[in-house]
């Protein structure tokens, strides 16, 4: 038997509820990974709610704990870094340091990135200096990034309103990002000009092409958080499962699907991430990927 492989997970972290690691690390557990996580923040609960408690980890803490691992003699056996919101510039050059040394080691690892940064109807939910930290000095480094529209569109300077938009968009961003790597874009939260109406998509874009998966539009007000978060690591797990985009993609979007219509119908606030865990698995909902380039 294959021990499992190894995922290295740096996000924020909530004692209740789900979002950064707390939305990324189960998924990725229940589908049989290993997975050590690092936490940029420990807080009570997360910051929708406008009321938290805790504290911001300092950087030299995250350094700290990828220092202790590679003591450990392991840090040549990770398969990939992810990543999510970056409170500052600091934790940025952290999480990059990591990747490094990981790649060092495995310069197969794969560095997967969810930049966060903020949404439509919100707007930007970061300090004003990340879009361009990012852009700048973590893009170049990516293997697979998962914005949503808003964080393609802040990306690019690039409208990604119809489907021809938001292809070049992705095209746009592929060409700043790791070249020794599959430079795999996944644009979640799509809604654009000509999709059937209540719908929303994902797409994701290759070197070997794109795919859209269109699913049903849940209508969760407010929109749930975690959800970026959960999705990246669902098409990370996938991926590095199978080396197939579109596999990957549907699998990924079916199973959030599940998980969204779950917490949708017992209309909570915060995404029911336990109580879907076989869909991380067997999606009971499952929509096929079309390949539009």
């Amino acid at each position: 038997m294959q021990p499992p492989r190894n995922i290295l997970s740096i996000q924020s972290w909530v004692s209740y509820g789900h979002v950064g690691n707390a939305a990324a690390v189960f998924p990725l557990q229940r589908m049989g990974f290993e997975v050590w996580a690092i936490h940029t923040v420990q807080f009570s609960n997360h910051t929708g709610y406008g009321q938290w408690k805790g504290m911001i980890l300092p950087p030299e803490h995250l350094a700290a704990v990828v220092e202790g691992i590679a003591e450990r003699g392991v840090l040549g056996q990770c398969d990939a870094v992810l990543s999510g919101y970056m409170g500052s510039g600091d934790t940025a050059e952290a999480i990059l340091s990591a990747v490094a040394q990981v790649r060092g080691l495995k310069p197969k690892a794969l560095f997967c990135c969810d930049p966060v940064m903020g949404d439509e109807g919100r707007g930007l939910f970061v300090r004003p200096e990340i879009p361009e930290i990012i852009k700048n000095q973590v893009l170049p480094q990516a293997d697979i990034l998962t914005p949503n529209q808003f964080e393609l569109e802040l990306l690019t300077r690039h409208s990604s309103k119809t489907l021809p938009e938001a292809l070049e968009a992705a095209r746009i961003v592929r060409t700043q990002m790791h070249p020794g790597g599959p430079r795999i874009v996944v644009v979640t939260s799509l809604l654009r000009q000509g999709a059937p109406e209540n719908t929303i998509e994902t797409l994701a874009v290759a070197d070997e092409g794109a795919w859209l998966v269109r699913t049903p539009h849940i209508p969760l007000e407010p929109p749930r958080n975690g959800t970026g978060d959960a999705i990246a690591a669902l098409f990370l797990g996938h991926y590095l499962k199978t080396g197939n985009v579109a596999q990957s993609l549907e699998h990924a979007v079916s199973a959030m699907y599940s998980l969204l219509l779950l917490t949708h119908q017992m209309n909570t606030r915060e995404i029911q991430l336990i109580a879907a865990q076989e869909e991380y698995i067997n999606p009971s909902h499952r929509f096929a990927a079309e390949q539009v380039e």
